[in-house]
């Protein structure tokens, strides 16, 4: 099984995808990993997610697939189920702890208080949502010293814009972001727009 640190790890974006239409799953997914992005992150936030990651599971090669939004234990046991690599949370799930879990789990925080249940229950990365409202990349400043041990992929307000800012703080290994797959171009099948904005993205650095 592949570690979280080594997915995050990846590229310095893991695309956050929100799908409605299962039969776009796949050409997404390939167009992105043709632009060097190959952890993916499907969220759970339509009908057809759970089909979405199956099926990019079973078809895509390259990609590591992994699930965002996922709330609860059910939710988290779905996904594995449905071929997932690995899973996304907005926060901590209660009473879970990272050993818990078949497949990797990065659960968000926005507190030092939720860093520190976090690490208390096996983890050291985190992602930090939504990185806009809760204090960007003043807030890792701020996390680095009293928490040196913990690793972060900011998410929430990220654009090509500011990525690099978040990319240059040492405690992050990553972003999430939107961006590379618009909904309007996702609607237009615009699989060659949506490789050359994920190569852009593949090339940011990180240091």
């Amino acid at each position: 099984m592949i570690s979280l640190p080594e997915i995050l790890g990846l590229a310095p974006v893991v695309p956050v995808l929100i799908i409605e239409d299962e039969t776009l799953a796949v050409p997404l997914a390939r167009a992105l990993v043709a632009g060097g992005l190959r952890a993916l992150e499907v969220t759970l936030r339509t009908p057809s997610a759970l089909a979405c990651i199956e099926r990019i599971a079973g078809e895509v090669e390259d990609c590591v697939i992994g699930a965002g939004t996922v709330l609860n234990r059910n939710m988290l046991d779905a996904v594995g189920k449905a071929g997932a690599r690995f899973a996304v949370s907005p926060g901590l799930l209660e009473g879970h702890r990272f050993q818990d879990s078949a497949i990797p789990l990065l659960p968000g925080i926005a507190t030092a208080t939720e860093i520190m249940a976090g690490l208390s229950s096996g983890y050291d990365h985190f992602k930090l949502f939504p990185a806009n409202i809760v204090g960007g990349t003043g807030a890792l400043k701020a996390f680095a010293s009293p928490f040196s041990q913990a690793r972060f992929c900011p998410t929430g307000g990220v654009t090509p814009a500011n990525a690099p800012d978040y990319l240059a703080e040492p405690n992050v290994v990553c972003v999430g972001g939107s961006w590379v797959a618009p909904v309007d171009l996702l609607r237009a099948s615009d699989w060659a727009r949506i490789e050359a904005l994920a190569r852009q993205a593949a090339a940011l650095r990180r240091v």
